[in-house]
């Protein structure tokens, strides 16, 4: 590869990286609002995240194109291959961490309407915990940290357990008093967002992990049993 040739095509990863970077803090600040939304009863700002999503969107899209063009056109392959299809993957990954935090914007829109009860705020403590491992896990992945990528991973289970945790207590309220039977489930919705997006944070982890050293992380994580698999929770 002439050195004009190396210079382009390192380039280009660069401006994939540079575009994952945009993605990762675009994905964060959606998820940060819509806590926001649910914690204050903020319809408004529920409403600007459902909005602001269509960018991540488009932002996913462009992203999956340049791949696909770098990967005909450059046929990177050993690092180089995996920092592609690593972009590709967390791009993809990332949407989805979108698409789940305008779901928790739009049940915090059914939530501003209704009465507040005690369970809001251990929702938005799991939220926190969940923002946090995603942004600890984009960092990794920017400085290609595989000790903080392995912790992320590691941690997994602490959201997990808030998940079953919330799950228990929100059957409990509903069983005490069917009045509340709507607005607890919202929050179970909620919760389960939060729970796939800290799996998500997960998975940028593994890619994080093998493009620094070329090796899957493992499959053997600690994980907590699920409560709601008798549940549809499907979002």
């Amino acid at each position: 590869m002439t050195q004009h040739t190396a210079s382009a095509f390192d380039e280009d990863l660069q401006r994939l990286q540079a575009k994952i970077s945009d993605m990762g803090g675009l994905a964060e600040e959606l998820l940060a609002q819509a806590l926001e939304a649910v914690q204050k009863r903020d319809a408004e700002l529920a409403a600007r995240v459902v909005e602001r999503d269509k960018a991540l969107d488009r932002m996913e899209a462009e992203l999956e194109k340049d791949s696909i063009r770098l990967l005909a056109l450059r046929q990177p392959v050993a690092v180089d291959l995996r920092e592609t299809i690593s972009a590709l993957k967390i791009a993809s990954t990332l949407e989805r961490i979108g698409d789940l935090a305008k779901n928790i914007a739009r049940r915090s829109q059914f939530l501003s309407r209704n009465q507040p009860i005690n369970l809001v705020a251990p929702v938005v403590r799991m939220g926190r915990q969940t923002l946090t491992q995603l942004t600890e896990v984009l960092d990794a992945y920017t400085a290609r940290d595989t000790a903080i990528a392995v912790a992320v991973w590691n941690r997994d289970i602490e959201i997990d357990e808030m998940y079953n945790s919330l799950f228990r207590e929100l059957v409990t309220y509903m069983m005490e008093d069917p009045r509340t039977i709507g607005l607890c489930s919202q929050l179970m919705f909620v919760a389960k967002n939060l729970e796939r997006i800290g799996d998500h944070a997960t998975f940028i982890a593994e890619m994080a992990y093998y493009v620094a050293t070329g090796e899957p992380l493992g499959d053997d994580r600690p994980k907590g049993e699920p409560l709601d698999t008798m549940l549809d929770l499907d979002v």
